[in-house]
């Protein structure tokens, strides 16, 4: 039997809140007394700013980001400045590593190897590069970048770089001291979209973002996204994806 991940879908929630419930239940799940969770949001309007994350990145001076009702954060995933908001699904998966088919190693500094991390990062890819093919995209990964990426109309197919590319979901992560998951990934699917113009986003300037409702004729509903995306990870990470009370469950099969 495949070991059982937890799916949570708060609908809108602040950034901070789900930072809050992100640590909290990350405590629980290295202490074995809460399952492996995916939780699945959206939130207000937000940038946040990694640990490679610079100044100089944000675009907009306070007097738009408070226009805009743009909040701004400096977190502890990985990766630069990005953008969350209104129609792009956010997914934190919070997850054991060493159930997870990611070996962790104590190597006595609190950390894991790097091996661990780049392979949970690929997974994730992985996640939204299959649920994005079930709706008819085809996301791609871009040598030395993270993130899913698609060709652009009317660019060369031979070459896949991020200059050829745009970028339909960025992922950031933390794996605290404990092999615990935190942050995620991020899939545009209907976002409005001039607010990337407030960012150079992941720190690439010149660098082209898309969405679903940009790529597709007749674009899937965020309900939709969320189906393919939790059996897609189900599948991945080799577990039985289940509901709060609800007995519905989508297995990796």
């Amino acid at each position: 039997m495949p070991l059982e991940c937890l799916v949570l879908e708060p609908g809108l929630v602040p950034y901070l809140q789900a930072w809050q419930l992100q640590n909290d239940l990350a405590t629980r799940i290295a202490a074995g007394t809460h399952p492996p969770t995916l939780l699945l949001l959206e939130h207000p309007h937000t940038y946040t700013f990694g640990r490679r994350g610079q100044p100089q990145h944000l675009v907009w001076d306070d007097a738009e980001l408070n226009r805009r009702g743009v909040s701004v954060y400096w977190v502890d995933r990985g990766g630069d400045v990005t953008y969350h908001g209104p129609g792009q699904l956010v997914g934190y998966p919070l997850l054991p590593l060493a159930t997870a088919g990611l070996q962790v190693t104590d190597d006595q500094t609190g950390r894991i190897p790097q091996a661990d991390y780049v392979g949970y990062v690929r997974m994730l890819e992985q996640v939204l590069i299959v649920a994005l093919g079930r709706m008819g995209v085809r996301g791609r990964r871009v040598e030395g970048m993270t993130g899913v990426w698609v060709q652009r109309e009317g660019l060369s197919t031979a070459e896949h770089s991020w200059t050829q590319m745009a970028k339909v979901a960025a992922i950031g992560v933390k794996v605290d001291a404990r092999g615990v998951t935190r942050h995620g990934f991020a899939l545009n699917v209907n976002p409005e979209m001039s607010y990337w113009q407030g960012i150079i986003a992941c720190g690439l300037e010149g660098a082209t973002v898309t969405s679903l409702t940009q790529l597709l004729p007749s674009p899937p509903g965020l309900p939709q996204v969320q189906a393919a995306v939790i059996q897609a990870f189900g599948e991945v990470f080799a577990y039985q994806m289940v509901f709060p009370v609800e007995t519905k469950h989508i297995s990796s099969g």
